[in-house]
Protein backbone atom coordinates (compact mmCIF):
# COMPACT_ATOMS: atom_id res chain seq x y z
CA UNK A 1 0.00 0.00 0.00
CA UNK A 2 1.23 3.51 -1.14
CA UNK A 3 0.84 6.35 1.42
CA UNK A 4 1.28 9.98 0.12
CA UNK A 5 2.61 12.57 3.30
CA UNK A 6 1.82 15.72 1.26
CA UNK A 7 3.16 19.37 2.37
CA UNK A 8 5.71 17.34 4.39
CA UNK A 9 9.34 18.21 4.01
CA UNK A 10 10.70 17.19 6.93
CA UNK A 11 9.34 13.31 6.85
CA UNK A 12 8.37 12.82 10.55
CA UNK A 13 5.59 11.63 9.60
CA UNK A 14 6.77 9.60 6.34
CA UNK A 15 9.56 7.83 8.53
CA UNK A 16 6.74 6.88 11.12
CA UNK A 17 5.35 4.64 8.44
CA UNK A 18 8.41 3.26 7.12
CA UNK A 19 9.13 2.06 10.37
CA UNK A 20 6.26 0.33 10.18
CA UNK A 21 6.78 -1.01 6.68
CA UNK A 22 4.67 0.88 5.12
CA UNK A 23 5.19 2.57 1.48
CA UNK A 24 5.06 5.99 2.43
CA UNK A 25 6.35 9.16 0.69
CA UNK A 26 6.90 12.51 1.28
CA UNK A 27 6.04 15.48 -0.65
CA UNK A 28 6.64 19.12 -1.04
CA UNK A 29 7.93 21.35 -3.37
CA UNK A 30 11.16 21.85 -1.54
CA UNK A 31 13.98 19.49 -0.52
CA UNK A 32 13.45 17.17 2.53
CA UNK A 33 15.25 17.85 5.70
CA UNK A 34 14.07 14.57 7.06
CA UNK A 35 17.20 12.47 5.83
CA UNK A 36 15.45 10.39 3.02
CA UNK A 37 15.55 12.14 0.11
CA UNK A 38 15.01 8.26 -1.53
CA UNK A 39 11.01 8.71 -0.03
CA UNK A 40 10.42 12.03 -1.09
CA UNK A 41 9.06 13.41 -3.79
CA UNK A 42 9.90 17.33 -4.75
CA UNK A 43 6.51 18.72 -6.29
CA UNK A 44 2.98 19.51 -6.84
CA UNK A 45 1.06 17.79 -3.83
CA UNK A 46 -2.15 18.24 -5.79
CA UNK A 47 -0.39 16.18 -8.80
CA UNK A 48 0.46 13.35 -6.39
CA UNK A 49 -2.80 13.26 -4.59
CA UNK A 50 -4.98 12.88 -7.87
CA UNK A 51 -2.71 10.45 -9.71
CA UNK A 52 -4.12 7.44 -8.64
CA UNK A 53 -1.15 5.64 -7.17
CA UNK A 54 -2.09 6.23 -3.42
CA UNK A 55 -4.48 4.40 -1.02
CA UNK A 56 -4.14 6.79 1.79
CA UNK A 57 -2.73 10.39 2.46
CA UNK A 58 -1.97 12.33 5.27
CA UNK A 59 -1.68 16.17 4.51
CA UNK A 60 -0.44 19.12 5.98
CA UNK A 61 -1.23 22.15 3.80
CA UNK A 62 0.12 25.79 4.24
CA UNK A 63 -1.83 27.38 7.13
CA UNK A 64 0.13 30.40 7.20
CA UNK A 65 -3.01 32.89 5.56
CA UNK A 66 -5.88 30.96 7.02
CA UNK A 67 -4.54 30.17 10.69
CA UNK A 68 -6.32 32.16 13.69
CA UNK A 69 -3.02 33.10 15.21
CA UNK A 70 -3.04 35.54 11.96
CA UNK A 71 -5.93 37.57 12.91
CA UNK A 72 -4.19 40.40 13.72
CA UNK A 73 -3.29 40.81 10.14
CA UNK A 74 -6.19 39.65 8.78
CA UNK A 75 -7.97 42.42 10.54
CA UNK A 76 -5.23 44.96 10.90
CA UNK A 77 -7.52 48.16 11.44
CA UNK A 78 -10.84 47.89 14.04
CA UNK A 79 -12.15 44.74 12.44
CA UNK A 80 -11.57 46.03 9.16
CA UNK A 81 -10.53 42.92 6.67
CA UNK A 82 -7.16 43.07 4.76
CA UNK A 83 -8.42 41.71 1.05
CA UNK A 84 -4.99 40.83 -0.13
CA UNK A 85 -4.40 39.01 2.83
CA UNK A 86 -8.22 37.17 2.59
CA UNK A 87 -7.20 36.71 -0.95
CA UNK A 88 -4.01 34.41 -0.15
CA UNK A 89 -6.23 32.94 2.21
CA UNK A 90 -8.51 32.19 -0.11
CA UNK A 91 -6.21 30.39 -2.23
CA UNK A 92 -5.23 28.61 0.40
CA UNK A 93 -8.54 26.84 1.17
CA UNK A 94 -8.92 26.04 -2.49
CA UNK A 95 -5.58 23.92 -2.31
CA UNK A 96 -7.06 22.56 1.37
CA UNK A 97 -10.18 21.76 -0.61
CA UNK A 98 -8.57 19.89 -3.25
CA UNK A 99 -6.75 17.61 -0.82
CA UNK A 100 -9.63 17.03 1.46
CA UNK A 101 -11.61 15.80 -1.88
CA UNK A 102 -8.74 13.71 -3.72
CA UNK A 103 -10.08 10.22 -4.98
CA UNK A 104 -7.89 8.26 -2.33
CA UNK A 105 -9.93 5.86 0.13
CA UNK A 106 -8.38 7.00 3.58
CA UNK A 107 -7.27 10.78 4.32
CA UNK A 108 -6.24 12.79 6.81
CA UNK A 109 -6.03 16.43 6.39
CA UNK A 110 -4.00 18.42 9.71
CA UNK A 111 -4.09 22.26 10.45
CA UNK A 112 -4.26 24.57 13.07
CA UNK A 113 -7.75 26.68 13.86
CA UNK A 114 -8.70 28.56 10.82
CA UNK A 115 -10.65 31.79 11.04
CA UNK A 116 -13.96 31.45 10.87
CA UNK A 117 -14.37 33.57 7.90
CA UNK A 118 -12.29 31.35 5.47
CA UNK A 119 -15.23 29.12 6.60
CA UNK A 120 -13.15 25.40 6.10
CA UNK A 121 -15.28 22.28 6.30
CA UNK A 122 -16.20 21.11 10.45
CA UNK A 123 -13.36 19.37 11.61
CA UNK A 124 -13.94 15.66 12.49
CA UNK A 125 -11.07 16.00 15.69
CA UNK A 126 -8.99 18.48 17.70
CA UNK A 127 -5.28 16.54 19.06
CA UNK A 128 -2.65 18.17 21.66
CA UNK A 129 1.20 17.29 21.56
CA UNK A 130 0.60 16.57 25.33
CA UNK A 131 -1.89 13.66 24.72
CA UNK A 132 1.09 12.38 22.55
CA UNK A 133 4.20 12.70 25.22
CA UNK A 134 4.75 15.62 24.42
CA UNK A 135 4.85 18.39 27.65
CA UNK A 136 3.64 21.11 25.27
CA UNK A 137 0.09 22.62 23.79
CA UNK A 138 -0.85 23.54 20.46
CA UNK A 139 -3.94 22.88 19.19
CA UNK A 140 -4.22 20.84 16.00
CA UNK A 141 -7.20 19.94 13.81
CA UNK A 142 -7.89 16.68 12.03
CA UNK A 143 -10.57 16.68 8.78
CA UNK A 144 -10.78 12.73 8.08
CA UNK A 145 -12.47 9.98 5.76
CA UNK A 146 -12.30 6.71 6.33
CA UNK A 147 -10.28 6.71 8.97
CA UNK A 148 -10.99 6.55 13.12
CA UNK A 149 -10.48 9.37 15.75
CA UNK A 150 -6.49 9.59 16.58
CA UNK A 151 -6.58 8.14 20.23
CA UNK A 152 -4.06 9.63 23.12
CA UNK A 153 -0.92 7.76 23.61
CA UNK A 154 0.48 9.51 26.40
CA UNK A 155 -1.30 12.05 28.34
CA UNK A 156 1.02 14.58 30.41
CA UNK A 157 -0.40 16.64 33.19
CA UNK A 158 1.98 18.98 33.00
CA UNK A 159 2.56 21.27 29.91
CA UNK A 160 3.29 24.67 28.61
CA UNK A 161 2.01 26.63 25.25
CA UNK A 162 4.64 25.43 22.12
CA UNK A 163 4.29 28.89 20.63
CA UNK A 164 3.33 32.60 21.72
CA UNK A 165 -0.10 33.24 20.89
CA UNK A 166 -0.98 36.19 18.30
CA UNK A 167 -4.39 36.78 19.42
CA UNK A 168 -4.01 38.64 22.76
CA UNK A 169 -1.79 36.09 24.70
CA UNK A 170 0.29 39.04 26.27
CA UNK A 171 -2.72 40.60 27.62
CA UNK A 172 -3.71 37.54 29.40
CA UNK A 173 -0.37 37.74 31.24
CA UNK A 174 1.15 34.85 29.07
CA UNK A 175 4.81 35.18 30.19
CA UNK A 176 5.94 31.57 29.17
CA UNK A 177 9.44 30.85 27.85
CA UNK A 178 9.13 29.43 24.33
CA UNK A 179 11.42 27.47 21.62
CA UNK A 180 13.26 29.71 19.82
CA UNK A 181 12.26 27.71 16.26
CA UNK A 182 11.65 29.05 12.65
CA UNK A 183 8.05 28.73 11.07
CA UNK A 184 9.36 25.63 9.40
CA UNK A 185 10.24 24.02 12.50
CA UNK A 186 7.44 25.12 14.49
CA UNK A 187 4.92 23.48 11.47
CA UNK A 188 6.95 20.09 11.97
CA UNK A 189 4.38 17.13 12.99
CA UNK A 190 5.26 15.99 16.96
CA UNK A 191 6.84 12.62 16.86
CA UNK A 192 4.40 10.97 19.25
CA UNK A 193 1.43 12.22 17.08
CA UNK A 194 3.61 11.08 13.99
CA UNK A 195 4.05 7.85 15.37
CA UNK A 196 0.16 7.35 16.83
CA UNK A 197 -0.85 7.82 13.36
CA UNK A 198 1.70 4.97 11.80
CA UNK A 199 0.46 2.87 14.25
CA UNK A 200 -3.13 3.47 14.91
CA UNK A 201 -4.07 4.16 11.33
CA UNK A 202 -1.76 1.99 9.63
CA UNK A 203 -3.11 -0.93 12.14
CA UNK A 204 -6.92 0.12 11.18
CA UNK A 205 -6.14 -0.08 7.45
CA UNK A 206 -4.22 -3.66 7.49
CA UNK A 207 -6.96 -4.63 9.25
CA UNK A 208 -9.85 -3.59 6.99
CA UNK A 209 -7.13 -5.03 4.02
CA UNK A 210 -7.34 -8.58 5.65
CA UNK A 211 -11.26 -8.23 6.54
CA UNK A 212 -11.40 -8.18 2.60
CA UNK A 213 -9.39 -10.65 1.90
CA UNK A 214 -11.26 -13.16 3.76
Amino acid sequence: MKILIACEESQEVCKAFRELGFEAYSCDLQECSGGHPEWHIVGDAIKEAYSGKYQMMIAHPPCTFMSRAGARWMYPKAGNLCQDRFRKAMEAKDLFLQLLNAPIEYIAIENPTPLKVIELPKQDQAIQPYEYGHEFSKRTLLWLKNLPLLKPTDIKSNYKPYLPSNTGGKKRGQKYQFVNISQKESSKTFSGVAKAMALQWGTFIRSRNVAACL
